[in-house]
């Protein structure tokens, strides 16, 4: 016996087209790298929520990635390519973010784009906006700025 209708399992499958199993395969690629990764720039990260979606004043909004830290929070939006609208629309995501997850003014948020493919152009334009840039390769993770690299925070 099922509990799903089969109205409920056309939806379901109209949305998996959406949302492609590459997506989901960087993001828990990416998950699993997140502490190291981030180790490495200074952050002490204790965990890490994925898939987060809510509500504030009617806007919906969703979260592919948060990691946190005693007084960080680091919101990675996770591509399995991007462009320069994807971090034009990140950004403008962010900018709300404190309002939206309800964060305390003593604690800092960062952004950052996870990617598997991308052209220069938009990581330049990512790391003007004051975004980490993470590349997935394989099984691994890493951080791409320069080491003199100064994020921004929302």
């Amino acid at each position: 016996m099922s509990y799903f209708n089969e109205s409920d399992i056309k939806i379901k499958q109209t949305l998996d087209l959406f949302y492609s199993p590459w997506s989901r395969l960087m993001e828990v690629l990416l998950n699993g790298n997140i502490f190291p990764v981030f180790q490495s720039w200074g952050f002490d990260l204790y965990e890490t929520y994925t898939h987060r979606k809510g509500s504030y004043n009617s806007e919906n909004y969703e979260y592919d990635i948060i990691a946190k830290s005693q007084k960080e929070i680091i919101v990675i939006e996770v591509r399995t390519k991007f462009y320069k609208k994807d971090v034009v629309e990140f950004v403008k995501k962010m900018n709300k973010t404190r309002k939206y997850l309800r964060i305390k003014d003593h604690e800092k948020i960062f952004g950052a784009i996870a990617y598997q493919d991308s052209n220069i152009r938009s990581e330049v334009y990512a790391q003007n906006q004051k975004l980490f840039v993470i590349r997935a390769t394989g099984d691994s993770a890493a951080i791409i700025n320069n080491p003199d690299f100064v994020p921004g925070t929302f």
